[in-house]
């Protein structure tokens, strides 16, 4: 149905309403005629005073008695609707008495046609008195005192019209504490809209309400088959007995949570209602009326209410606001749906009645069914052994699945275009594993910039000099994080533990000796971007900011999917057999919290020491490996002033690797300097780097770390 054939429906199904009410009104003007005097009508200066045949007649009235004698067979004036009628359903979602749907009638007039409120000006004899007061409308609908006396409970503030919001008290602002039956009524802009076909969201609500599609079904979603079991009954079975049903939908964002809410809407042909609160008014009086209005707009439409965001009434500051929306709730007729990543806690004193529903992270098997779901509306595909690497490699949730697909297939799309452009042979326009790869990482990078420094991975295993013992450490880590899903998957150890399925790792040894660079190597091998976190920054003087700190960091590292690489652990870690006071307890729940992150972290967490000795047993007993980089040999210090030139870079045939690692005894931090030193002098001279420049440049890295060349060559 269109905009305007909506519109023409809801005024044809006033008409007859508007009619008996013009019946009425003509029947009141009468009996205000008669009331007041035909001399009355006729003064010009009606309402501007009080005269004292005026006053003569007010004194002889009956206390209470209705003035303007209704009309019986006019009411109600809602008399049987028809089953698609917006007054019947109005009737219907706030149970509303006929009394109390003729009182809306009323203020409804106005806003249809004008000469109601001149009509209504001239009944409450004052032309200023364009809205009907409480007393007109009792006047209108009430047969005696004692009936209007009755009437006032249907504007008590817990009564529907009040306790929704759909009719409100005006004060005229001339008057000072005026009594009920001179306040003004005033219906909800809200209300008006929905009764003239006005379907719009209302005013208030847009800043963080939106109408959501319902077209998508369980099945086609990533969730246990538990959640699909157990969902719909619930749903279907609130539906069929017109039962409230709330809802809490716990677990972190991006895994779908919105979406099995639009499934149900859609499971029982209800519109759905997305609401976040995280952009909610923060003003207490300005939220009260956003949540009125929202569980009004989603009971009135027959809809399901889905609020997001829940998180951030989770503060002392807002506290107020959470225990108003839950005593909301508690009273709300429909259905909820709310959705936050903590775990349901409501107040202490709390009765609200809801089901939690956790929403654990995908699986291998899901993650793997939703990125090849997800390729296939791209049209695109990859290689089985590809999909299961990539399934295995990142813990993404079904909107960052969607996202990382979609991102793939515009770098694949700039690939083929750079490509056409240089005049070489496409070969494929598919996403490639490597552009999936840095699709992911592209759309979840941003969540850990402002806490860590990021490591874009450019170090292969050919540019790392250990040891062979070290190199096969370093390469059993990465085979670890490779074939997660076959270990802990496939042969049923994900049973087993509960906590430690993540991979921490300890690099140890002295400063320059190539820690960082391992780290590199690792992220570059696994396609996932490192994080660099100096533990020195994070360390706090003050008492728990360490603790937010590292939650703040690992909370962000969860979405990331990076490797997390601390380095200057020793600034948090030491021996903690001894305490000599408060602040050495306090640094033992440092270490204590920052352990409990790892092990709850399924990512790669590397921690990096200068000082293996400063780690009590207690931690070193719960990392997964620990690598010892020694400080390198005459032999691995020859292989490392090879690897550090690049093979565009000009070299000397003077240059003499063996002589340099003799004479040179510094860690691989240390010649990287030297060799980039040197270069900038040679490219000052303009000549190739030769055994000078690289011998000065030794020279000034040894007086840099206040040593003397000739102390480094007499420890040869």
């Amino acid at each position: 149905m269109n905009e305007f054939s909506a519109v023409n429906t809801a005024l044809q199904d006033l008409q007859p309403v508007l009619q008996r009410l013009d019946n009425l009104l003509q029947a009141a003007v009468a009996a205000a005629q008669s009331a007041y005097g035909a001399e009355a009508a006729a003064d010009p200066y009606r309402g501007l005073y009080i005269g004292s045949a005026e006053v003569e007649k007010l004194l002889a009235r009956r206390p209470g008695v209705p003035v303007l004698k209704n009309a019986a067979q006019n009411l109600p004036l809602s008399k049987p609707l028809g089953e698609q009628s917006r007054l019947r359903s109005l009737k219907k979602a706030f149970r509303l008495s006929s009394f109390e749907l003729d009182m809306i009638l009323v203020a409804l007039a106005p806003e249809i046609d004008l000469r109601y409120e001149r009509l209504y000006a001239y009944l409450q004899d004052d032309v200023t008195r364009r809205r009907p007061s409480v007393d007109l409308v009792f006047n209108l609908l009430c047969t005696s005192a004692e009936d209007k006396l009755a009437k006032c409970s249907h504007l008590a503030a817990t009564a529907p019209l009040r306790c929704h919001g759909l009719l409100s008290l005006i004060v005229d602002p001339q008057q000072v504490h005026p009594s009920l039956l001179a306040r003004q009524l005033l219906l909800d802009e809200d209300i008006s809209a929905y009764l003239l076909a006005q379907d719009t969201l209302d005013a208030r609500l847009t800043s963080f309400c939106e109408w959501a599609d319902s077209s998508a079904t369980l099945a086609d979603l990533p969730i246990g088959a538990e959640l699909k079991q157990v969902l719909p009954g619930l749903v279907v079975q609130a539906k069929g007995t017109q039962r409230p049903l709330r809802l809490y939908f716990q677990g972190p964002r991006g895994v779908g949570k919105r979406r099995v809410a639009e499934a149900l809407a859609g499971l029982i042909k209800a519109p759905l209602l997305v609401a976040n609160l995280a952009r909610a008014p923060i003003a207490v009086d300005d939220f009260e009326t956003a949540v009125t209005v929202l569980l009004r707009t989603v009971l009135l439409r027959e809809g399901m209410l889905y609020c997001t965001g829940l998180d951030a009434l989770l503060v002392a500051e807002r506290s107020r606001q959470y225990e108003d929306l839950l005593n909301r709730l508690q009273r709300h007729a429909g259905m909820v749906v709310l959705a936050g990543s903590r775990v349901w806690r409501p107040p202490f004193d709390h009765v609200l009645a809801i089901q939690a529903v956790p929403f654990p992270a995908l699986d291998y098997p899901q993650r793997r069914a939703c990125l090849e779901a997800a390729l296939a509306a791209a049209d695109s595909a990859l290689p089985a052994g590809e999909l299961d690497e990539l399934a295995a490699r990142l813990q993404l949730k079904p909107d960052e699945i969607a996202r990382t697909v979609a991102g793939a297939v515009d770098l694949a799309r700039w690939r083929v275009e750079q490509t056409a452009n240089r005049g070489a042979a496409v070969h494929s326009t598919q996403p490639t594993l490597l552009e999936l790869f840095a699709a992911a990482r592209a759309q979840t990078d941003h969540h850990l910039l402002d806490l860590a420094r990021k490591i874009t991975p450019k170090y292969t295993w050919a540019d790392i000099v250990l040891p062979a013992d070290e190199l096969a450490q370093l390469n059993e880590i990465c085979q670890q994080a490779k074939n997660r899903n076959i270990v802990y998957g496939q042969w049923g150890f994900d049973r087993k533990l509960a906590l430690g399925k993540g991979l921490n790792v300890l690099f140890s040894g002295p400063p320059g000796t190539g820690k960082t660079m391992a780290g590199d190597v690792i992220a570059n091998e696994l396609c996932l971007t490192l994080y660099k976190i100096d533990l020195s920054q994070v360390v706090s003087k003050y008492i728990g900011e360490t603790e937010k700190n590292l939650e703040r960091i690992f909370t962000a590292a969860q979405s990331t999917n990076a490797i997390l690489f601390f380095d200057e652990a020793d600034a948090l870690f030491g021996k903690r057999s001894e305490v000599k006071d408060a602040h050495d307890r306090y640094a033992n729940i440092e270490v204590g919290y920052l352990l409990q992150k790892m092990e709850e972290y399924e990512g790669v967490a590397i921690l990096a020491t200068n000082l293996r000795s400063h780690m009590d047993d207690a931690f070193v007993r719960r990392m997964h490996a620990i690598v010892e980089f020694p400080f390198p040999d005459e032999m691995h210090r020859r292989r490392i002033w090879e690897v550090l030139f690049p093979p565009e870079a000009p070299l000397g045939e003077d240059v003499d690797f063996w002589s340099l690692a003799r004479e040179v005894r510094l860690a691989g931090g240390n010649i990287k300097t030297i060799v980039l030193t040197a270069a900038f002098y040679a490219a000052a001279e303009g000549s190739r780097i030769g055994m000078a420049h690289l011998l000065l440049a030794a020279r000034r890295e040894y007086q840099k770390m206040g040593r003397t060349w000739d102390e480094g060559t007499r420890n040869r």
